[in-house]
């Protein structure tokens, strides 16, 4: 996640951003004949939508009212146009970060997917006459559509029930009825027949065939010729549901340690449903493993539903009831705190099923399970008497209305705070990660002398950085991360703005403390997950005979700087327009390669590919010639405070052996370490200590064998002294040397010690 994008979802619940996209706006996509925008008004704002002097609507941003985080765990941003009685007129999204979208799913049709809202009344679901209108599904976009569709019917729901558009009829039909609420008085436990039976817990069975048809009556005979077993009588699914947080159920469900445990938990109000399913057909999917968002069901009520995210769903082994039996996939599920729901009134939960029809194509169709508390697990008062009749406030005398029904959050704790939580493991993982590298680097001495150790630890790191830390967690810092800091610290620092994105902000401060230590070499070398990938496909080209080429120094000294140049250019262009910045900073194949791992449009998928072929032959070239955020590392890298690589003064002159072999060809043939360039490989270290490549080790291996021959035992040898500052004249020993370990002079020149 960039800081930038971090920074929009913490400051999603503070103050509206409609304002901030008017000004590019058309009023007649959302009212016939509209000319003008008035100012926004309230908090969360809308904005009075006009006919030269004539109101003939509101529009309104979803994400003020209520969340809308998609696929990519950032909002989706969708203006809504929506008249005083509350039908929808008009949709245009403004903003997304869905990389779905990307992946050749054209937006025009993603956002056509949302036309089944226009023209609903959702004054009839406000009042909850009416199930939610469920937007269009788009194969391929199943999570970013399902999204986009809720937090707009949600947001004009919130927007309803507030009473800022005016006064309108109330919908026919809407009654007033007696108010429900649980008698939490009640305990006891009861068997799983006797939960079944009295409607404690409800259930949907569906055969294979039985799904078939209803596919094949919906006018989807592919879908339903693709069933998923040859056997129509084969079971479906038989899903199971029950409000656990009602006391009797739940002990009965969860037994009495899991209970209690969820009630410790679970605050004043907030709710909790357990959700159970077995056969071929999984109500979980793998949405909530690649995005976070369980996007097979929804629960729904008055109007209103919502997906569940995995942070709130606890996964369970089995029901603790007399007589349950034994199910594949047991959830438990809290309701979040931002979705009004009310446990003693009837909810659905709704099931989508999803069948291929072609290699891409999907058809999706929804199974409501309907659920009513039974009688004896609640308490009837009479409705309150209807209040008199009374002028609406307007929108700006309705703000602290809205502002107490819309806060996503009702606790004082801050959104960073939350996140962190909900980040728990990645966090302690990457932390785990983290301390490991620190100790490789002080105890680097005792493991280079140990080559095939160090080789296998090393691969095995940069394979973690790029599997769990680059394709899983999505934790690559770019170079978009310092240009936003820096405009940060310019326009206005906010620790809020940071701790957004856990992951990114823990491996900054990381790279951070290794600048003081090491410069650039740490992240470069051994967190980011592009070089990871750069290192270990060159390894798999070295062992399948793919020639590599030698950069001759002259031409090297002259294309490393150019990635100084790239990030001179983007923090430039920065300073005028971060936004712009950011498209630019599509020199990094970052986002392709890792992030949205290749599913992309086809320039940005050969620019990369065309980078890591480049990385085939010349080990790491991006890294060398075009990173701007390693150029962008090692301008404040300078000041590290300590010299780990050690030399020994024949290096450089007359030994070329560390210089040839360098990796990313940091070291100057004169001997000098480019801390600048240095990824921090430790390959020199290596050779630093080998007495059988590194020719100065080799004299006092040597020196060493003969004391130990003259002395008549090898035991008496005694152990190697480092050599003196005085740079000491390397003659032939007289012994047998392997030469093709001792390079003393130019590239590629040998000759004997």
């Amino acid at each position: 996640m960039s800081l930038a994008a971090a920074f929009i979802l913490a400051s999603q619940a503070h103050a509206g951003q409609l304002g901030n996209y008017l000004p590019a706006l058309d009023p007649g996509a959302f009212f016939d004949g509209a000319d003008r925008f008035g100012d926004p008004e309230g908090e969360p704002p809308i904005a009075p939508v006009l006919k030269g002097g004539e109101r003939l609507g509101y529009v309104f941003l979803n994400a003020d009212f209520t969340s809308a985080i998609g696929y990519s765990g950032k909002p989706i941003h969708i203006v809504a146009g929506i008249d005083t009685g509350g039908v929808i007129h008009g949709l245009k999204l403004v903003h997304h970060d869905e990389p779905i979208v990307l992946i050749g799913i054209p937006e025009p049709k993603v956002v056509a997917a949302l036309n089944s809202i226009i023209g609903r009344d959702m004054g009839r679901v406000a009042a909850g006459l009416e199930r939610p209108p469920q937007a269009d599904i788009v194969s391929g976009a199943t999570v970013t559509v399902l999204v986009m569709g809720d937090s707009v019917v949600r947001a004009a729901v919130r927007l309803i029930r507030s009473n800022r558009l005016g006064e309108a009829p109330a919908p026919a039909g809407a009654v007033v009825s007696a108010i429900r609420k649980v008698d939490v008085s009640k305990t006891g436990v009861a068997d799983w027949d006797t939960l079944l039976g009295d409607g404690s817990v409800r259930s949907l069975r569906l055969s294979v065939g039985e799904v078939s048809q209803v596919f094949r009556e919906a006018g989807q005979p592919e879908a339903a010729d693709r069933s998923e077993s040859p056997s129509p009588d084969d079971r479906f699914i038989d899903l199971f549901i029950a409000p656990v947080s009602v006391p009797i159920i739940g002990r009965s469900l969860l037994g009495d340690v899991v209970y209690e445990r969820l009630k410790s938990q679970l605050k004043e109000g907030r709710s909790a449903i357990l959700v159970a399913g077995d056969g071929a057909y999984s109500f979980k999917g793998s949405g909530y493993v690649r995005g976070g968002i369980f996007d097979r069901i929804e629960l729904l009520q008055d109007g209103q539903g919502i997906r569940f995210r995995d942070r709130n769903h606890t996964r369970l082994a089995a029901l603790a009831a007399e007589g349950a039996p034994h199910l594949r996939e047991i959830a438990l599920f809290t309701v979040p705190a931002d979705f009004a729901f009310d446990v003693a009134e009837p909810w659905e939960l709704q099931l989508l099923v999803q069948r291929s029809t072609s290699a891409r194509g999907k058809a999706v169709l929804p199974f409501n399970l309907g659920y009513s508390l039974p009688d004896a697990y609640v308490t009837v008062e009479e409705p309150p008497a209807p209040p008199p009749a009374v002028t609406p406030p307007s929108p700006a005398e309705a703000a602290p209305i809205a502002e107490a029904t819309t806060a996503p959050f009702p606790d004082d704790e801050p959104l960073w705070f939350r996140i962190w939580q909900m980040n728990r493991i990645a966090i302690g993982v990457t932390v785990a990660a983290l301390l490991v590298l620190t100790a490789i680097f002080f105890f680097q001495d005792w493991l280079v002398t140990r080559p095939l150790l160090f080789r296998r630890v090393r691969q095995g790191y940069l394979l973690f950085t790029l599997v769990w830390l680059g394709w899983y967690m999505n934790a690559q810092l770019s170079v978009v991360n310092v240009l936003t800091f820096v405009n940060a610290l310019v326009t206005g620092f906010s620790w809020e703005f940071f701790l957004s994105a856990p992951l990114v902000f823990i491996l900054w401060g990381a790279v951070a403390a290794a600048l003081l230590f090491w410069g650039r070499g740490p992240f470069c070398g051994w967190l980011c997950p592009f070089g990871a990938l750069q290192e270990l496909t060159n390894a798999v080209a070295k062992r399948l005979g793919v020639p590599q080429i030698s950069v001759p120094w002259g031409l090297h000294e002259r294309l490393w700087p150019l990635k100084y140049i790239v990030f001179l250019g983007l923090f430039g262009l920065s300073l005028y327009s971060v936004a712009l910045a950011e498209m630019f900073a599509e020199v990094e194949p970052f986002k392709t390669a890792i992030v949205l791992k290749f599913a992309r449009e086809w320039p940005f998928v050969i620019f990369a590919l065309t980078v890591l072929a480049a990385g085939l032959v010349i080990e790491r070239f991006y890294c060398r010639y075009l990173c701007p955020l390693g150029a962008a590392l090692a301008i404040p890298g300078r000041i590290r405070m300590f010299e780990w690589l050690k030399r020994w003064p024949e290096c450089g002159s007359p030994c070329q052996r560390c210089a040839n072999e360098c990796p990313v060809q940091s070291i100057h043939p004169e001997g000098p370490i480019n801390v600048n360039e240095c990824i921090y490989c430790m390959h020199c270290q290596e050779l630093y200590h080998d007495d059988h490549r590194c020719p100065h080790m080799i004299q006092l291996r040597l020196k060493r064998e003969k004391r130990a021959a003259l002395a008549g035992s090898p035991d008496a040898a005694p152990a190697p002294k480092k050599a003196s500052t005085a740079r000491p004249v390397i003659t032939h020993a007289g012994a047998p040397v392997d030469p093709s370990v001792a390079i003393l002079s130019g590239p590629g020149a040998e000759r004997p010690v």
